[in-house]
C-alpha cells in the first residue's frame, strides 16, 4: 500500500483486525464485499426491475481504489469523527486483505478549506471521498464538483440544494426521523395534536420538518410549546400546551363567583390525539412523568430515536413512549454479534459503541456498494444495515429505513410495521 497507506498512528490495528475475525466467524455476520462481476449476481426478476437512482460506480478493482477519509480527528469534534472512524475501519479490516481497498485518513480540523483538502486527496491518488462530517464543509464539498473523485458526504447539504453528479449524501437526520414521525403518526390515525420540543435551532428544525410533513398528509397541530433543556422542570410549558392554566382559571373564577373555596380536580384539553415530544434521552425521562402527571397519560406520545438510550431501569419512565430507532440500538442478531465482537475485541474498553460508530460500519459497506454500482431494484442497497435498511434516492440521497418501538416498564416491544 505504499504511497496511499492507512494512517496506523490515530487507531488500535490490532485490536480493529481482532473484531474483524471475531464478527467474521459469527454466523449471523454482515456479508464481505468482494469485486462484483455479473456472474456473481443473481438474476433479477423482469417484474422486479423497477427504474433506480443513477450509480458512478469507479470500474477498478476494489483492491487497488485508494479512499479518501475527510473526518474531524482533533478538536471539538474529534470524538465524533472518531466514532465513525472506528466503525467503518471494523467493517473494513472484516475483508480479506488482498480484496481490501485502500484508505488514507485526513484531520479536516486541521486542513484549512475544504477544497483544498480534496484538491491534496486527489492528488494523492484518491479514487473515492468519505466525509466530510459537518454540514458546512459538505456544502463546501459539493461546490467543488468537477475537479473531485466521486463522494460521499456524511451529512445532508441543506435543504433545497442541488446536489452535484457523483455526489452521494448519507446522514443521522434528526429532520429525516420527523418526517418519518409524521407518516406514522397520520399512518396510526391520528390527525390533530400538539407538539412539545427543546427551544434552540435543533428543536426549531425538527417542529418544522414534522409540521411540513404531517400538513402535507392532512394534519394539524393545534398548539407547541418550547422547553428549556437546562431546566429540571417542565411544567409551565406543559401545562401551558395541555391548557391546565385555563382549568386553574376556570376555578379561581368559580370560587370568586361563590365567594368559598371549592374541591377541585383539574382538566387538561381534551382535543389531541397524540403529543410529538422529540428530545434527549435525559430530558425525555423528565417529561413523560409530567405529562402523566398532568392527566394526558392517555394520550399517545411520539418522539424521535434522541429520545432512546439503553437503560431498562430508567426508561421505565418512558412507558408508552413510541418511537423510531435503527437495528443496532433496538438489538438483533447481527447488532449483537458486531457489539460482541468489537467489545471482545477491546476488553479493556475502546470506542464508543454508540450511533456513530454504526454510522461509519454502514458508511464502509455503501462506500463499496456505490463502488461497485451494487444498487438493487428501487435504490436498495442493504436490507439489513446497522443503522437501518438503505436505500439510494434522488440527489444521491441514502434513505434510511428504521424500525418502530414502543417502551413498556423499561423494556422495548416491537412494532409493526404501517
Amino acid at each position: 500500500m505504499k504511497g496511499f497507506p492507512i494512517m496506523q498512528r490515530t487507531f488500535p490495528l490490532a485490536a480493529l483486525c481482532a473484531a474483524a475475525a471475531l464478527i467474521a466467524g459469527c454466523a449471523t455476520a454482515p456479508r464481505t464485499y468482494a469485486p462484483t462481476t455479473s456472474a456473481r449476481r443473481a438474476p433479477v426478476p423482469a417484474r422486479a426491475r423497477v427504474p433506480r437512482p443513477r450509480v458512478t460506480a469507479v470500474q477498478i478493482p476494489l483492491p487497488k481504489v485508494r479512499i479518501a477519509m475527510l473526518l474531524p480527528q482533533s478538536g471539538p469534534l474529534a470524538g465524533a469523527g472518531q466514532s465513525v472512524r472506528d466503525g467503518f475501519l471494523t467493517a473494513y479490516y472484516q475483508m480479506p486483505p488482498a480484496e481490501r481497498p485502500r484508505v488514507r485518513i485526513y484531520d479536516t480540523a486541521t486542513a484549512g478549506s475544504m477544497q483544498a483538502l480534496i484538491a491534496r486527496a486527489t492528488r494523492d491518488g484518491a479514487n473515492f471521498i468519505v466525509g466530510p462530517l459537518t454540514r458546512p464543509n459538505v456544502a463546501a464539498a459539493a461546490a467543488d464538483a468537477e475537479s473531485r473523485p466521486p463522494m460521499l458526504a456524511l451529512n445532508f447539504l441543506p435543504r433545497g440544494t442541488d446536489a452535484p453528479r457523483r455526489f452521494y449524501q448519507f446522514a443521522l437526520s434528526p429532520t429525516a426521523e420527523a418526517r418519518m414521525v409524521a407518516r406514522r403518526v397520520l399512518a396510526d390515525g391520528h390527525r390533530v395534536g400538539i407538539a412539545i420540543v427543546p427551544s434552540g435551532q435543533w428543536g426549531t428544525r425538527v417542529l418544522d420538518a414534522f409540521r411540513r410533513q404531517f400538513q402535507a398528509g392532512g394534519g394539524r397541530l393545534l398548539a407547541t410549546t418550547r422547553i428549556d433543556l437546562r431546566q429540571n422542570d417542565y411544567a409551565g410549558p406543559i401545562t401551558h400546551v395541555l391548557l391546565i392554566n385555563q382549568s386553574y382559571q376556570r376555578l379561581r373564577d368559580l370560587e370568586s363567583l361563590f365567594n368559598m373555596p371549592l374541591k377541585f380536580v383539574p382538566r387538561r384539553r381534551q382535543d389531541i390525539q397524540f403529543i410529538f415530544a422529540p428530545a434527549p434521552a435525559s430530558a425525555e425521562r423528565q417529561i413523560e412523568p409530567e405529562l402523566r402527571f398532568f392527566y394526558a397519560n392517555g394520550v399517545p406520545t411520539y418522539s424521535t430515536s434522541d429520545a432512546f438510550a439503553p437503560d431498562p431501569t430508567a426508561n421505565e419512565n418512558l412507558d408508552g413512549l413510541r418511537f423510531l430507532d435503527m437495528p443496532w440500538m433496538l438489538g438483533g442478531p447481527l447488532p449483537d454479534a458486531v457489539r460482541s465482537a468489537a467489545r471482545q475485541a477491546w476488553p479493556a474498553g475502546g470506542p464508543d459503541l454508540g450511533r456513530l460508530f454504526a454510522f461509519g460500519f454502514d458508511a464502509y459497506h455503501l462506500t463499496v456498494a456505490l463502488l461497485e454500482g451494487h444498487v438493487g431494484p428501487g435504490g436498495l442497497i442493504d436490507p439489513n444495515g446497522l443503522t437501518g435498511r438503505l436505500r439510494l434516492g434522488l440527489g444521491g440521497h441514502i434513505h434510511r429505513g428504521l424500525i418502530w418501538a414502543q417502551l413498556d416498564n423499561g423494556e422495548i416491544r416491537i412494532l409493526p410495521r404501517r
